[in-house]
């Protein structure tokens, strides 16, 4: 009964306060005890009295943010950001709310302002190129990514970021050379093994990218990619019979994956396992049914079954897809960024 009267006694003098300062204390200390009527109460009395206090402007902010309220949380923390324009936390925090209002190239926008004030905060850095990769900016996802490695060399997500970013921009020549440099530092990781081999058979250096891929098999059999990429480049080989046990593997570990699926299909027709590859397209289509490329692989099989009325059928579904999906089979062109909006 005490304490009650006491915290009304409180809340009886806090009301009839003029200082933002003491308003926005107070009202911090309720949001930490999760009484966020009272909290929300006192900052906006602050604000009455004082529209451009920061900390009553980020406090709540960051409150409605953390509680996914995201419409009341962006306009205050824009307001933060512009009463303390070299404030790191408003600008990142303001980055983020956007991000999650799909407001990509906003957040993007106050995250290199973020940087400006802290150069050398690597974890944003990595947050920033994938938002810039998502967005297709791949030529500052790159840069951006090669600025974060030099920063952290010692952590293998720098030189996965970096590999990936190089390779979405086109500059096969860098996410190659990034990726010996990781194979080399992380000889234990299965990625890192990976990621040379991958960029390797790109380059059409087989065995090298055999041995690779198969030392990530050996770091992690649980790991779907090595198997699946193994697999692929001994069907374009044409080692077919020797390719279904890796791609078999791949879909062990991942039921849905269903590039290997259609690896192996194409494993299967080159060994002429009619039967056992029109049921891995049949199941295929069954996960992805607006993929082109299965029913293309059924209207080649039909053809050279004598089916050819199936097989025209078959091409006929393949060519609606693609249509209806002209981006699964090409590649995702790059963009610049647009400085302003």
């Amino acid at each position: 009964m005490r304490s009650s009267l006491l915290t009304l006694l409180a809340a009886s003098a806090l009301a009839q306060s003029n200082d933002p300062a003491l308003l926005s204390d107070a009202a911090r200390q309720y949001a930490l005890v999760r009484q966020y009527e009272e909290a929300e109460r006192l900052w906006n009395r602050a604000l009455e009295i004082a529209p451009a206090y920061f900390p009553a402007l980020f406090n709540m902010g960051f409150m409605y943010y953390t509680r996914g309220q995201l419409d009341k949380a962006e306009p205050l923390l824009d307001r933060a950001a512009k009463a303390s324009p070299l404030d790191f936390n408003a600008r990142y925090t303001l980055g983020a709310a956007l991000v999650k209002l799909d407001r990509r190239d906003d957040a993007l926008r106050h995250w290199r302002e973020a940087l400006k004030i802290d150069p050398g905060h690597v974890r944003l850095m990595q947050i920033m190129v994938v938002e810039y990769s998502k967005g297709r900016y791949f030529q500052e996802a790159a840069a951006l990514a090669k600025r974060a490695l030099g920063l952290r060399p010692a952590d293998p997500n720098s030189y996965f970021l970096a590999i990936k970013a190089y390779q979405d921009s086109g500059d096969s020549a860098s996410a190659l050379e990034i990726a010996r440099q990781a194979a080399q530092k992380f000889p234990q990781s299965a990625r890192a093994s990976f990621e040379y081999g991958f960029h390797l058979q790109k380059l059409g250096r087989v065995e090298e990218a055999i041995t690779h891929l198969k030392r990530a098999m050996a770091a992690d059999p649980k790991y779907e990619e090595p198997p699946f990429f193994l697999g692929d480049l001994l069907v374009r080989q044409g080692r077919h019979e020797e390719a279904i046990p890796f791609l078999r593997a791949a879909i062990q570990n991942r039921a849905d994956y269903v590039p290997a699926r259609v690896a192996l299909a194409r494993a299967l027709m080159g060994w002429e396992k009619w039967k056992e590859a029109i049921a891995e397209l049949e199941e295929t289509i069954r996960m992805d049914p607006s993929h082109p490329q299965p029913h293309l692989l059924l209207s080649q099989i039909y053809f050279r079954l004598g089916d050819e009325e199936r097989a025209a059928r078959e091409k006929t579904v393949s060519l609606r897809l693609r249509r209806e999906n002209p981006t699964v089979l090409e590649a995702v062109q790059g963009r610049p960024f647009p400085e302003t909006k």
